[in-house]
């Protein structure tokens, strides 16, 4: 059980939490006075057991918060003598296993650090050994250059050892750069250390400063993870060191691991300015669920365009130009990067609606390689549904990324409208898109509504939990604050613009477990939930729920609805903190 270490933000592998000691730490952060102090936190006489010298269980000093009354620490020192807490165990990333403490020290970090494999596959193997709720702790390694990369990889605590060491040598730390001291005509800081005249500066003062730094830096990395947008902060940091950029590339290889903690949506926008967004969980998730979960249901021809910088897209200038065109005699689908393709009905979805992009009018040979693929496995998945395909795209890139997919769909014609230095929004341009649509028929706006609701459905829950769920649906309000009905008029869902999901009623979630669609369902013990499921209330959860999803949440005495606050395995091992934010509830 953990009692001393909450989680109260995540992004995905990275977490803002609580140490609670007298003086609670706000995690990321530094912990090395907790180790000086006799009596500490990871203080301990205790000898390792016999035959599991890799296994060093520390139990620490009883540290009760500040302000517990004393009858209750005697009544635990009575009740359980040979507990203390907080709880520390040492472990080796080749063999750590649950220990049942509140934390756990990686003791071959060092070894590893400067190797962008290795240290990912030690953090990555602690991590999925240990409980989701306990504090991993690295001693010796954290610099202002490294520290928002270890943070991001699931990394909690850290001491200042090696900043102040580099400091007492002369090595002044920076977050991009480690100086020689000798070498700096004028110190870049003004930090309490750094406001003495460069002459009288000294070895001590440096490594001063190098600990400021280090605080300073874990102080912008627990800002950004609240913001959800420590990625965007990372993928900069990391090009300071080659081995911190592999790390953050290897990291992007462990799927499972950085999938099951990142949130299905956010209100923080994605900064694509680097080619690795490409890689990042929330963009390769769209991709897989675009081309796995949904499915066109429109029998019109398929109208290829350009992305907008407006979001979402029907918003722009440009769009409103091609929907006139159109006249809704086909569908549309966005071409961009980092995304992919973007269909009509899922533009508002998370990222589709959240990300902005550097625009030169040149695609790199990754940009292309991306978008094609997805393009392919788009029309691969959907390719008995539409009579032909209209490019509807201007030459620079965008043009190559067609042809690079037309040559593999023989049996499907290509008709490309913008002519060769055209603009889509050209008039010429125009005119030939509204040309090759003539005789198509329009599909209708309830057609178009009850579509956007299916498709959002397969993306969220599964491949048919559309038709499962809304097959016979009425729908209300205007796009894009849709509201679903059943044929006598009871409310199921309602379309949430903002970030593109649903948000379900309690009639509507009684009907998606009655359904044959995937159901996220976390179970709970014996109470009536108001507001808020904490985690110790979780009996069990399903394992593919991820932040931001809509559950179902289930127990002896409610039936209830909401949103997932933590990821599925989090909320059946977490002892602490809001397992799901509770919309509507049924006693029972």
């Amino acid at each position: 059980m953990t009692d001393y270490f909450e989680v109260h933000a995540r992004d995905g592998a990275a977490r803002v939490g609580e140490l609670r000691l007298e003086e609670p730490r706000t995690t990321p952060a530094l912990v090395d006075d907790l180790v000086e102090d006799a009596g500490s936190l990871w203080a301990s006489d205790r000898e390792v057991p016999e035959g599991d010298e890799s296994q060093l269980t520390v139990l620490p000093h009883r540290a009760f918060p500040g302000g517990t009354a004393e009858e209750v620490q005697e009544s635990f020192a009575v009740d359980y003598p040979d507990v203390d807490y907080p709880s520390v165990a040492v472990v080796s990333s080749e063999s750590a296993t649950d220990q049942g403490t509140d934390a756990y020290a990686l003791s071959d970090v060092q070894s590893v650090t400067g190797h962008g494999a290795a240290l990912v596959e030690a953090v990555v193997s602690v991590r999925e050994a240990i409980p989701a709720d306990t504090a991993l702790y690295v001693s010796g390694v954290a610099t202002p250059r490294n520290v928002a990369l270890l943070a991001y990889a699931g990394i909690d605590l850290f001491d200042a050892t090696a900043a102040v060491v580099k400091g007492t040598e002369g090595r002044y730390l920076t977050t991009d750069e480690a100086y020689f001291l000798e070498d700096l005509d004028e110190l870049p800081c003004s930090c309490p250390a750094c406001r003495k005249p460069r002459s009288a500066f000294t070895r001590e003062d440096c490594a001063e400063h190098n600990r400021n730094a280090l605080e300073a830096e874990l102080a912008i990395v627990r800002r950004r993870i609240r913001d959800g947008r420590l990625r965007d902060y990372v993928e900069g940091q990391a090009r300071h060191d080659q081995w911190l950029t592999a790390a953050m590339r290897e990291l992007d290889a462990q799927w499972g691991y950085l999938e099951e903690r990142t949130p299905i949506l956010r209100d923080a926008q994605i900064a694509a300015a680097t080619e690795d967004t490409l890689h990042r969980v929330e963009i390769q998730r769209f991709a897989d669920r675009v081309t796995t979960r949904y499915r066109n249901r429109f029998k019109n021809p398929l109208v290829l365009v350009p992305c907008s910088a407006t979001k979402p897209y029907s918003e722009s200038q440009s769009h409103r130009q091609f929907h006139d065109a159109i006249q809704w005699r086909a569908h549309l689908v966005s071409m961009t990067s980092p995304i992919g393709v973007v269909p009509q009905e899922l533009e508002t979805t998370y990222p589709a609606q959240h990300y902005d992009t550097v625009v030169t009018g040149r695609w790199s040979e990754d940009e292309k390689g991306f978008v094609s693929e997805v393009l392919r496995r788009y029309l691969e998945r959907n390719r008995d549904t539409y009579p032909y395909v209209i490019a509807h795209v201007p030459d620079e890139g965008y043009r190559d990324i067609v042809e690079r997919v037309e040559s593999d769909f023989d049996d499907l014609a290509f008709t490309y409208t913008v002519p060769e230095g055209g603009h889509p929004t050209d008039d010429e341009s125009l005119t030939n898109l509204q040309e090759a649509l003539s005789g198509e028929l329009k599909y209708s706006k309830r057609e178009r509504e009850h579509n956007t609701v299916r498709a959002i459905a397969d993306y969220l829950l599964g491949d048919g939990a559309g038709d499962d769920l809304f097959a016979d649906i009425t729908t209300t309000s205007r796009y894009p604050k849709i509201q679903v009905r059943d044929r006598e008029e009871t409310q199921l869902a309602t379309m949430v613009p903002q970030y593109g999901t649903l948000s379900f009623t309690l009639e509507g979630a009684k009907r998606w477990v009655d359904s044959d669609a995937p159901v996220k369902r976390v179970e709970i013990d014996g109470f009536v939930p108001h507001g808020s499921v904490l985690a110790p209330g979780v009996v069990d959860a399903d394992e593919d729920i991820r932040v931001g999803d809509e559950v179902v949440v289930e127990g002896p005495k409610a039936f209830a609805v909401g949103r997932a606050e933590m990821f599925g395995r989090e909320m059946a091992e977490s002892t602490r903190g809001v397992a799901a934010e509770i919309r509507h509830v049924e006693e029972r």
